[in-house]
């Protein structure tokens, strides 16, 4: 679902370096103000802002690289953690999960879906997609409405429900819908409106602007 998703940050350069150098991924591009780079089919592009932001958004991998993902992980970053533990069965996905965070405090969460094999080890080549990534707005109802006109379903064709964690997509690939102020899984952090962009690989763009208002842009 996801061709590209912008983010908007006020630590370019920490960022840069940190999934550069320290995730070690690609970068197909970058300028003063602006960097991207390659998770598998998706494309993450972070553009500099004055404002602080926050994000929460999930890459998919192979069910059977988890554990050797999460030595991967272990190497370069501290997994977080919640009772105790640092990891999470998500048996209505059927995905095995951890979570990490950037130098600016983005929730980065990798998920295992369980029906996906890929059998060599794990590298920065095992990251299949962008999988989720999350809106927060106050107006959860309106944004869901939008989305679902444009054909993004509600996750098991229920009601969007403000102040709950909503799901909209298909498969593997997620919007998550979020209210401001709610505890992101696995973090201390708290849910912010923050703006940003959302290409599809077949449909409109999504823009989410500064006060969590969305503008769809149809393509032509």
């Amino acid at each position: 679902m996801f061709k590209t998703v912008t983010l908007y940050t006020n630590q370019l350069k920490q960022l840069k370096g940190f999934y550069g150098n320290v995730l070690e991924l690609t970068i197909l591009a970058s300028s003063d103000n602006h960097f991207e780079v390659s998770i598998g089919t998706s494309t993450l592009i972070f553009r500099e802002t004055t404002q602080a932001t926050l994000y929460h958004f999930a890459v998919n991998i192979p069910g059977n690289q988890f554990t050797l993902a999460k030595h991967w992980a272990k190497e370069r970053v501290s997994l977080n953690r919640e009772d105790a533990v640092d990891e999470i069965y998500y048996a209505r996905f059927e995905a095995d999960a951890f979570y990490f965070e950037d130098p600016s405090g983005n929730v980065i969460e990798l998920i295992a879906r369980r029906n996906v094999d890929k059998w060599s080890d794990f590298s920065v080549d095992s990251l299949l997609n962008l999988s989720e990534v999350s809106i927060t707005t106050s107006f959860v109802d309106e944004v869901g409405e939008q989305l679902q006109d444009i054909g993004i379903p509600v996750l098991g064709h229920v009601s969007i429900v403000p102040e709950e964690l909503n799901f909209l997509g298909r498969k593997d690939t997620f919007i998550l819908l979020v209210p401001p102020q709610r505890r992101w899984y696995f973090s201390k952090r708290m849910s912010e409106t923050s703006p940003l962009k959302i290409e599809l690989i077949h449909g409109p763009e999504i823009i989410v602007l500064k006060d969590g208002k969305v503008i769809i842009e149809k393509s032509d």
